[in-house]
């Protein structure tokens, strides 16, 4: 057993089993408070709530409650090993949420015969919380299990995994297509990869200005075209008009890669093929689609990102998920749409460009971080995110119509 093996079962099993555990946040030490907190004292909130379902967020812990919920079809790079299996990511999101942004969350794994069952599930205990963080669901299943959820729930339903990885995706390859002097428009797209953190990685950058002709996305069949009769819904979307068909015949030219697929199947070979100054994002975990160590023998010219923390640039979705939460439930908003997103996207990209404190740098072990090729994106323990996107995103969330409250909460600071 390696050390590090046994350091992680050790982190998890002592001196207490799990990450997360439940504390009060009332005193509960005399006869009088045992009255207010329970009979009879709790009969006067439940009649407000009754009578006002808003006040549930005046007198109970809905607003600061997340939901981590999982089937376990796609744990990790691990595959689909069942929802107890998931409980130890499950916990470990709940964990990151309280860490960098103070919600309270609790982690949910529900066992199920069909997708129906599922989202049944979930809908029915939506109301306890503030909003349902959803992971580790294998794709296409994930796409229609959000989209029911989002229908049926008045509070925000994300799914990490898609939207996670694209915000972060998209903050660090603008930034990255700056530094390269390319713009979004013009880019010519590879994503090898189509399950759902490639579909949306693609959406949000169509969102962010790319063009969908310009992208060519790879399955394990080759290149997703127009002529191809066993594509999904969501892969049809970049079904693209070409007689190209494989990753070389894709890889000439283009300005970008991204990988959301696996370990060391972008070749050498192809790399060579892409235009000067690519932007490559091979965010296969634990092992990238290249080495950068491989890439930057065959490209001095690049830029290049991946999902690990002992690179330059790493795409990680710690970055955004807990302070988008953060932000939507202070404005109580009943959705995380695509204005949120890219707020939280544009957020991201300016934090990279200002002075790093010193304190972040002390955390990553770095002398100087200035924004250039090998920082991109910022780092995960940067005080600054919390504040930055969660004002972004709440802003977003008034603006665009989604949140139930019409201003910021006082605590929030405009600067």
């Amino acid at each position: 057993m390696s050390d590090f093996r046994q350091r992680a079962l050790d982190y998890h099993a002592k001196p207490t089993p799990g990450k997360i555990r439940v504390e009060l946040s009332k005193p509960a030490e005399t006869v009088d408070d045992l009255a207010l907190a329970y009979s009879p004292g709790v009969a006067e909130p439940v009649r407000e709530i009754a009578n006002d379902p808003e006040e549930a967020y005046r007198y109970t812990g809905k607003g600061n409650m997340v939901a981590v919920i999982s089937n376990g079809t796609a744990i990790l790079g691990l595959g689909n090993l069942g929802p107890l299996a998931s409980k130890p990511v499950m916990e470990g999101k709940a964990l990151l949420f309280k860490r960098f942004a103070g919600l309270d969350a609790i982690d949910i794994e529900v066992k199920h015969r069909t997708t129906e069952e599922f989202i049944n599930t979930v809908a029915n205990i939506a109301d306890t919380f503030g909003g349902i963080n959803l992971e580790d669901i294998k794709a296409p299943e994930c796409f229609e299990i959000e989209q029911e959820l989002q229908k049926r729930c008045k509070i925000p339903v994300f799914h990490d995994d898609q939207h996670g990885t694209a915000i972060v995706t998209a903050a660090g390859m603008l930034n990255a297509l700056e530094i390269q002097n390319k713009n979004i428009e013009e880019a010519k797209i590879v994503c090898l990869g189509a399950g759902a953190a490639a579909v949306a990685c693609m959406e949000l950058l169509i969102k962010c200005g790319a063009q969908r002709e310009r992208i060519y996305m790879l399955d394990r069949k080759g290149v997703i075209h127009t002529r191809r009769d066993d594509l999904t819904e969501h892969k049809q979307l970049f079904a693209n008009n070409t007689d190209k068909r494989t990753l070389e015949d894709v890889m000439e030219g283009a300005d970008i890669f991204v990988g959301v697929s696996g370990p060391d199947l972008l070749p050498p070979e192809a790399l060579k093929l892409m235009a000067p100054n690519p932007v490559v994002f091979a965010c296969s975990n634990p092992d990238p689609e290249i080495k950068p160590e491989l890439a930057r023998e065959v490209r001095d010219d690049l830029i290049m990102a991946t999902g690990r923390s002992d690179y330059p640039n790493q795409v990680n979705n710690v970055l955004c998920f807990p302070f988008i939460f953060r932000g939507a439930l202070d404005v109580r908003a009943s959705a995380i749409n695509d204005e949120m997103k890219v707020a939280a996207v544009e957020a991201i990209r300016s934090i990279t460009k200002e002075d790093v404190p010193p304190e972040v740098l002390k955390a990553s072990n770095s002398e100087s971080l200035t924004f250039g090729k090998d920082y991109i994106i910022p780092k995960p323990m940067d005080p600054r995110l919390c504040s930055r996107i969660a004002t972004a995103v709440a802003k977003a969330a008034i603006e665009s119509g989604v949140a139930r409250l019409d201003s910021l909460p006082s605590h929030y600071n405009d600067d």
